[in-house]
C-alpha cells in the first residue's frame, strides 16, 4: 500500500530506520550507511559498487565538497561492512579524481577481494589493483575508464583532456600540451590489458573527428563515457565537440560503438545529443538521447539491427542515472532537481509499464555545477538493495541504503 511520507527533509521511523524525503510509493527500510563530520560518495552508476556477495560496499572520503579539486587534494578510499554496524575499512587514497566519478574505485568483475582505482603517481595517471584482503597492490601504467565483464581488459581516455573540456570529469595534475589541440592523432582512447598492463592506442580523436556529422562545431573535440557491453565484445564512447574554441555554448554529442581493439566502429546515434546509457545486453542500449521524430526521450538502439524504439513514453520523461536490475526486469533511475531542488528516484518495468518512486531527496541550490551531488544510483549484484549518494542530510554527502527487495522480487 502507497503511503505518504510528510517529513520536511528527514525523520526517523520506529524501526531505526531513516525515511528518505517528502514522499514516496513504497515504504522501504532506508539507512545510511556513511556518516560526517566528513563528506563520503562513490560516484557514477555504472561501476560495481558492492562485493560480490553483498557485504561490503566501495566509497570515497574527503574533507570538503563544494570545490573544484586541486592536483594537490587527494581522497581517501574504503568500503562499509554491512554485516558490522556499517564500519568503515579504509583501503587507501587517491590523487586522481573528480566530483561525478571520482577515482573509477570498482569491484574487478570475476574478483572477490580485488578493487581497482586511478590515481598520480611519479607524474602520470595510473590505474591500481588493489586487493581488500591482504593490502597487496599492483600498480598499472594507465588509467581506466571502464573493465571488461570478464575482469581483463579496460578501455580508458586521456583524463587531462577531459578534464580540460569537461572540468569535474577529468583529473588535475598531470601536464598535457596535447590537450589545447583540437583533435590530434596522438590521443584517444586506449586499451589495457589488467593482467600484463600492455596498453595502445585503439580509436583516435582525429579519427572520429573526420568523420561527417549531422552538425558540429569549432571547439576541441574529446572521448567520454566508456562502457563495456554485457559479454565485453564491444563498447561504447561518446565523441563531443564544444561549439566554440573557448569551450562555451555548450557542445555536440555522438555516441559510437567499437569492438575491443578500435575495430568495426558505429556511429549508433548522430543528433547532437546522448547523455547517460546502459547495456541491456550485447547488442541493446538504452540512452537518453534526441530523435529528430520523438525529441529527447529514452530511445533503445540496437547495435546490430540499427532498429531504435522508445521506452517509457509519458512515464520516464526526463534524463537520469539509468541503469538495468540484475535479471532485466526493472530500470532504476533518477532525476535531475526540479524546481523545489528535489531529486526523484524510481523503479519503472518495461514489460507493464509499472513505476514505483522510492523517494525524493533535496539538494542544496548552492551545490551545483561540477560539484553537484548527483544519486548515480546503482544495485547490489543481487538486485535487492540500492545504494544511492545524496546531500539531503545536513547538506553532506553521504551513501544511502534501501532495501528494494519487496519491490523486485
Amino acid at each position: 500500500m502507497a503511503v505518504a511520507l510528510l517529513a520536511a527533509a528527514w525523520a526517523t521511523s520506529p524501526t531505526g530506520f531513516a525515511q528518505p524525503a517528502v514522499r514516496a510509493d513504497v515504504d522501504l527500510p532506508f539507512r545510511a550507511i556513511t556518516s560526517g563530520p566528513h563528506a563520503h560518495w562513490f560516484g557514477y552508476y555504472d561501476k560495481l559498487q558492492f562485493s560480490p556477495d553483498g557485504r561490503y560496499v566501495l566509497g570515497m572520503e574527503v574533507t570538503f565538497q563544494n570545490r573544484t579539486p586541486t592536483r594537490d587534494d587527494s581522497i581517501k578510499l574504503g568500503m562499509v561492512d554491512l554485516e558490522d554496524g556499517d564500519r568503515w575499512i579504509e583501503l587507501g587514497e587517491s590523487r586522481s579524481w573528480g566530483w561525478q566519478q571520482g577515482c573509477m574505485l570498482q569491484w574487478i568483475p570475476g574478483s572477490k577481494d580485488e578493487v581497482i582505482f586511478n590515481d598520480r603517481r611519479d607524474g602520470r595517471f595510473v590505474s591500481v589493483v588493489k586487493n581488500v584482503s591482504s593490502g597487496d597492490e599492483r600498480v598499472l601504467p594507465k588509467a581506466v575508464y571502464a573493465l571488461s565483464p570478464d575482469g581483463k581488459h579496460a578501455v580508458g581516455a586521456n583524463f587531462a583532456r577531459i578534464q580540460f573540456t569537461r572540468p569535474g570529469y577529468g583529473y588535475q595534475g598531470v601536464d598535457d600540451s596535447s590537450i589545447y589541440e583540437s583533435a590530434p592523432e596522438s590521443d584517444g582512447i586506449y586499451s589495457l590489458d589488467l593482467e600484463t598492463g600492455e596498453s595502445k592506442t585503439i580509436v583516435s580523436i582525429a579519427q572520429i573527428a573526420a568523420i561527417p556529422q549531422e552538425s558540429s562545431g569549432n571547439g576541441p573535440h574529446w572521448f567520454n563515457h566508456l562502457l563495456f557491453n554485457t559479454d565485453g565484445s564491444r563498447f561504447i564512447f561518446l565523441h563531443r565537440v564544444h561549439l566554440l574554441e573557448t569551450r562555451k555554448g555548450g557542445w555536440r554529442t555522438r555516441m559510437f560503438t567499437a569492438n575491443l581493439d578500435g575495430a568495426d566502429i558505429r556511429c549508433i546515434a548522430d543528433h547532437g545529443m546522448v547523455s547517460h546509457f546502459i547495456w541491456k545486453n550485447p547488442a541493446e542500449i538504452l540512452a537518453w538521447s534526441r530523435e529528430p521524430e520523438v525529441g529527447n526521450r529514452y530511445h533503445v538502439y540496437n547495435d546490430v539491427t540499427g532498429d531504435i524504439g522508445v521506452i517509457g513514453v509519458g512515464v520516464l520523461t526526463v534524463d537520469g542515472h539509468c541503469t538495468y536490475s540484475p535479471d532485466g526486469e526493472w530500470i532504476l533511475t533518477d532525476t535531475y532537481p526540479n524546481k523545489d531542488r528535489m531529486i526523484t528516484l524510481m523503479l519503472y518495468r518495461p514489460a507493464d509499464g509499472k513505476r514505483v518512486e522510492l523517494g525524493q531527496f533535496f539538494h542544496p541550490k548552492d551545490h551545483k555545477g561540477e560539484y553537484r551531488c548527483d544519486l548515480h544510483p546503482g544495485w547490489s549484484r543481487d538486485g535487492k538493495f540500492v545504494c544511492i549518494d545524496s546531500l539531503h542530510q545536513d547538506d553532506t554527502r553521504q551513501m544511502y541504503l534501501i532495501d528494494v527487495s519487496g519491490i523486485v522480487e
